[in-house]
């Protein structure tokens, strides 16, 4: 393990990440660049203490999982990653699911106001909106990551920033489809602590996901029509399709209604509320 080196690459890629693209407040007597080491700790979950020792080339051998955590809170490529563990002296373990969107595909979504368009984690969670899909679905600005997972909300009573509830009439196949997908994340991420938290919570919270996940299945059929409830405007049919970004392991989730229709209609007003109200947002 190289301790003076590890102590320096920590240093030099806390002091690159800014705050907002952690999701972080700036405060107004931030004297450094970048992150304060509590914030990475935070982020990482881990003790200040300890990660303060890291950059002091003192701390003892970090594990695995502390070197997950200290990627995904420091947001290192995948090369930058491999190079944290040859560092720390333990063998390169695949990456959790990545949660951050390319710039092309944010560029994409602000360009398509008709259209609902949001960015999924191979968790579920939605990392990036456009206005629109803030108008129809939710505006996931104001939740919280956990209550921004579709799987959580499907199966543990989401609730919307406002405190409404937006059905689909696609739910149950959605719900079925969702969890054959999280079986195959859940191989291909077999030790990421994110990944298998989830997946313990869906359990012991809803006895539907236990008999979905029971089941083993892996095959997905995706919901190619789906009816929201919105409040404003009444029911909305879309279609949807999924575009897969396999560099990231993420989908790209198209809501689009059919042309002339009443539902159309509705997207073109929401259309209007949103830009009135909100841009293009990722996750962080």
């Amino acid at each position: 393990m190289d301790k003076a080196e590890l102590a320096a690459f920590l240093r030099s890629r806390r002091e690159r990440v800014t705050p907002a693209e952690a999701g972080l407040p700036a405060g107004r007597r931030r004297r450094t660049p970048g992150l304060r080491r509590e914030e990475v700790a935070q982020l990482a979950y881990i003790s200040t203490e300890y990660y303060a020792r890291l950059e002091q080339s003192r701390a003892p051998h970090p594990s695995g999982e502390v070197l997950a955590g200290l990627a995904r809170a420091l947001r290192l490529s995948d090369a930058e990653r491999n190079y944290l563990y040859q560092l720390a002296g333990v063998p390169v373990t695949p990456p959790g699911p990545s949660r951050v969107v390319r710039q092309s595909i944010l560029d994409l979504i602000e360009r398509l106001p008709t259209t609902v368009a949001i960015v999924l984690s191979a968790t579920y969670e939605v990392i990036a909106w456009n206005p629109l899909a803030a108008a129809l679905l939710d505006d996931f600005s104001k939740l919280s990551r956990s209550d921004r997972n579709l799987l959580r909300r499907t199966f543990l009573g989401p609730h919307s920033a406002d405190g409404k509830v937006f059905g689909s009439s696609g739910d149950p196949a959605f719900a079925q489809h969702a969890t054959n997908y999280l079986r195959a994340t859940a191989a291909r991420y077999p030790d990421d602590p994110e990944v298998q938290g989830l997946i313990a919570d869906l359990l012991a919270g809803s006895p539907r996901f236990a008999d979905f996940w029971q089941a083993h299945n892996v095959a997905t059929e995706p919901t190619l029509c789906k009816t929201f409830d919105h409040p404003l405007v009444g029911p909305v049919t879309v279609n949807c399709d999924v575009l897969t970004l396999a560099d990231r392991d993420q989908q790209l989730v198209l809501y689009t209604a059919a042309p002339g229709s009443p539902s159309e209609d509705a997207l073109r007003l929401l259309s209007v509320i949103g830009t009135q109200e909100l841009s293009p947002t990722a996750d962080s």
